[in-house]
């Protein structure tokens, strides 16, 4: 075993190399990095939110809105189908979390009942629509979600809202955000390097849902003054200071969904900065349905509730395409425009907390990381070569090795460093200890059962090897449930660790396996300098 195979001073060579390479560019400045060749590795280390500075926000996807939204729309489908299909209905509206509707004809319940249980809702994957209806007393019908479908659409905002975030935060330029959900209805951002906490908030907690929606003009001022509107429309606010209240129809005719791009632009006859927009097929084709069947009316573009402006339609638009107008800025046209292109979040987000931590700190934050690793390194060094004498030295130099390729592995799989990543990478250097404890412990045992002394670095080797092996799986384990199961700095502790198991084994086993082979054969030693 302590033969010096090629391939293995191969396998060293080649990890010291791995080693060197990519964790140079973390020790240069970066104008000298970005003035390396092409071939050498440019990767570098992303510091964590404590060690960088930045923002944090904890978020909570308001479930509580998103079932009162469906519930809305539900009731506006029941509106719709029971008047396109001429059955005279009363008392529609909201029990709780059921609709209620009273069919205001008795021989035409069942035909209602038939025409909604056939039409609402959706097709669930397990079989069967994710709404159910029942026939009440005195000619009323309940419609509500099965509880498996409302779970599932709560489940399925939080994934979407981590998803939504995540491109509005890299359209900010935010390098690695760290975005992962808490929980069942939480979600943790940390944004390393964004020190505006209120920016981030303002862009990530904006629903953007944008609507088209026709204007009712057959409502009087008077009757919108003394709140007596029709119930399948809404009175909307303005979304410019000091605008009159405008009155809608509740059902959208297109939504943001439809939308394939959204670029800030300027118009050509005023100059101003505006918004424009393209559909996909289904809102091209919904879009020309509705303009050219309301030719001279006009139709309110709609942000989370509120109008931007109320064009009158000229003529049909075919092209899929138009322009947002209403006195933008070029900041808030871009906006807009980011918000819209990165999709409306399906569920309105609540913060629970928020903190910004500076770069002075993330500063002292990294040199007293630094101060920790090195103090923990020397101590582990001085520990090992008063133990081992010259074998420690060996230990020592694949220590220096581990330390290494684990920030070159970090640098290469773009991981993020932390704080606890720190502490991580100081307890692997002590892992990697204790295994060159055990081989060394095992050589002085052989030793000592009358083994000369190159048998006994062999024997050492050998069967310390299974123990090395055991006691490393148990840690990989544990890092690997921290690291699925954690968030944040858990996370980064978990990866740090993880990735120095495998790097310490490798150099504990190996590197100190050739530079003690080598020792045997440059030196012809009868003795080991432990024993």
């Amino acid at each position: 075993m302590l033969t010096l195979s090629r391939w293995k001073i191969l396998v060293v060579l080649a990890s010291l190399l791995f080693g060197v390479l990519f964790t140079l560019p973390n020790l240069l400045p970066q104008s000298v990095v970005n003035s390396l060749p092409a071939f050498m590795p440019h990767d570098r280390l992303n510091l964590g939110l404590d060690l960088q500075g930045g923002s944090y926000l904890l978020e909570e996807v308001d479930t509580n809105a998103l079932k009162t939204e469906r519930l809305t729309n539900l009731t506006e489908d029941v509106r719709t189908k029971l008047k396109t299909e001429q059955i005279a209905f009363a008392e529609l509206g909201l029990v709780g979390d059921q609709i209620s509707v009273r069919i205001s004809e008795p021989t035409q319940v069942d035909a209602a009942f038939g025409l909604l249980n056939n039409s609402l809702g959706e097709r669930l994957p397990t079989g069967g629509r994710n709404v159910t209806l029942q026939k009440g007393l005195d000619q009323h019908i309940v419609i509500a979600f099965v509880p498996q479908a409302a779970n599932a659409a709560a489940a399925d905002a939080v994934v979407r809202s981590i998803e939504i975030i995540r491109k509005r935060i890299d359209a900010l330029g935010a390098k690695e955000p760290l975005i992962t959900q808490q929980g069942t209805s939480r979600i943790v951002i940390e944004a390393p390097g964004e020190s505006d906490p209120e920016k981030l908030k303002a862009i990530i907690g904006k629903t953007a849902k944008l609507t088209f929606q026709m204007v009712d003009t057959s409502v009087a001022p008077e009757d919108i003054a003394a709140g007596r509107i029709p119930p399948d429309d809404e009175i909307l606010p303005s979304e410019t200071a000091g605008g009159p209240p405008l009155i809608v129809k509740r059902r959208s005719v297109v939504t943001g969904e439809m939308l394939t791009s959204a670029t800030a632009d300027h118009d050509h006859d005023t100059n101003s900065p505006d918004v424009n927009f393209s559909f996909n097929g289904v809102g091209t084709q919904r879009f020309a349905e509705v303009t050219s069947q309301n030719i001279g009316k006009p139709f309110a573009i709609v942000l989370d509730k509120k109008y931007i402006e109320a064009p009158n339609i000229r003529s049909a638009i075919t092209g899929g395409s138009g322009q947002i107008t209403g006195g933008f800025t070029e900041d808030s046209a871009h906006q807009l425009a980011l918000l819209l292109k990165s999709g409306a979040l399906p569920a309105p987000l609540n913060v629970v907390e928020q903190h910004t931590v500076g770069a002075g700190l993330g500063a002292d934050a990294v040199r007293a990381g630094q101060i920790s690793v090195l103090i923990g390194g020397a101590l582990i060094f001085l520990f090992i070569i008063l133990a081992y004498g010259l074998f420690g030295g060996f230990a020592a130099a694949a220590l220096v090795v581990n330390g290494l390729m684990i920030v070159g592995a970090m640098s290469l799989s773009h991981a993020t460093l932390t704080l606890p990543g720190i502490a991580g990478l100081v307890l692997t250097l002590a892992v990697a200890v204790d295994a060159n404890v055990l081989i060394y412990e095992r050589m002085r045992d052989e030793v000592r059962g009358g083994r000369p002394a190159m048998s006994a670095a062999d024997a050492g080797f050998k069967r310390a090897l299974t123990t090395i092996i055991d006691a490393n799986a148990t840690t990989v384990v544990a890092a690997v449930i921290m690291f699925n199961l954690g968030a944040g700095p858990v996370k980064g502790f978990a990866l740090t660790l993880l990735i120095g198991v495998f790097t310490s084994v490798f150099t504990a086993v190996l590197i100190t396996q050739v530079l003690i082979g080598w020792w045997f054969r440059a030196f012809r030693s009868k003795t080991l300098p432990i024993s």
